[in-house]
């Protein structure tokens, strides 16, 4: 729960980390806000829209890759291990990995509390007998998870290809931070998005409908309302491109016009054509992804994909800590 703020007289509920992330991405060049902030109630909302869009091949690829392993999964993970979710969002492919498993808890971890607890409600009705622990945090460092689970063999499940929204060495970060918040024994189910044809790539993140622009969008609405912003939102246009040398999606946010606005009452200026960077999403060959994971502190044991290649669904152990010199 975050504490109120008194500033001029005026109390603010903003996240002291989100208005630090908004006033630094504005103010440096090129100019980025992390795409984590993207997620707050109605943000999360409009992803949930993305995930069912024609043009968004990830999730319905995931959720058929889900089923047909599933027989493989609960061989190889055993059962009563306590699954912990990471980014759990509404916890759509969560049943389909929870009838697989059989776990003994689950700890769907989101920064978006209302959202969570939400998503929560609706689990813990479809599966009665289970315990369910809504954790609400930023799952990107390492968490001291709930003391119920403790001694429970943990299961990580990061599904989608939110991994690949990080750069790679903050994705390795990421990767150590979970290791660390499951701790040994652990097993880590990730999914990651492939390389694949630019044609394929770019409308998954600009869609006909204009879903994915509205997502994006929706960060400025957020920042007027949480930081007392002036940000004129019909000057901004959705961009998503894909950068081949880096291999990765990126969605900007581009001024149509001159714009002079304020945030927290900090004086901003963007030129006609200036973009603020808002995601990336990286997508990873198999020799990468595996060099990806070990960095992070896990060994792949198995990876499963659809017969074109566009996904992966990776499963790893942790590696066994290194004793200090």
């Amino acid at each position: 729960m975050l504490k109120p703020e008194i500033e001029d007289g005026q109390v603010s509920l903003a996240d002291p980390q989100f208005r630090a992330d908004v006033l630094a991405g504005l103010a440096r060049r090129p100019r980025a806000i992390p795409a984590r902030w993207f997620y707050d109630h109605r943000g999360s909302e409009l992803f949930e829209d993305i995930t069912d869009l024609p043009e968004y091949y990830p999730t319905r690829t995931e959720v058929a890759l889900l089923e047909s392993l599933c027989p493989e999964l609960h061989r190889l993970t055993g059962e009563g291990r306590a699954v912990v979710e990471f980014g759990s969002g509404s916890s759509t492919k969560t049943p389909t990995l929870l009838k697989c498993v059989k776990p003994s808890a689950y700890v769907p971890i989101d920064i978006s509390g209302d959202f969570l607890r939400e998503s929560s409600r609706t689990l813990s009705a479809a599966f009665p007998d289970l315990l369910v622990l809504p954790f609400e945090a930023d799952f990107t460092r390492t968490l001291t998870l709930p003391h119920t689970i403790k001694d429970a063999p943990k299961l990580g499940f990061f599904p989608g290809s939110t991994i690949g929204n990080l750069i790679p060495l903050a994705a390795v970060d990421l990767l150590r931070a979970m290791r660390g918040s499951l701790g040994e024994g652990a097993m880590l189910l990730i999914g990651m998005d492939r390389i694949k044809d630019e044609s394929v790539l770019v409308p998954a993140y600009d869609d006909a409908q204009g879903v994915t622009a509205a997502f994006n969008l929706n960060l400025l609405e957020r920042i007027n309302r949480e930081l007392g912003g002036t940000m004129p939102i019909d000057a901004f246009r959705h961009r998503a491109m894909w950068n081949d040398d880096r291999a990765r999606i990126e969605m900007h946010l581009e001024a149509t016009r001159d714009v002079s606005f304020t945030v927290e009452g900090r004086a901003f200026e963007i030129a006609a054509g200036e973009t603020i960077h808002t995601e990336n999403s990286h997508k990873y060959g198999p020799r990468d992804a595996r060099i990806l994971l070990r960095a992070g502190g896990w060994t792949p044991i198995q990876e499963w994909t659809d017969e074109e290649g566009k996904f992966a669904v990776i499963l790893a152990e942790a590696q066994a800590e290194r004793p200090a010199p």
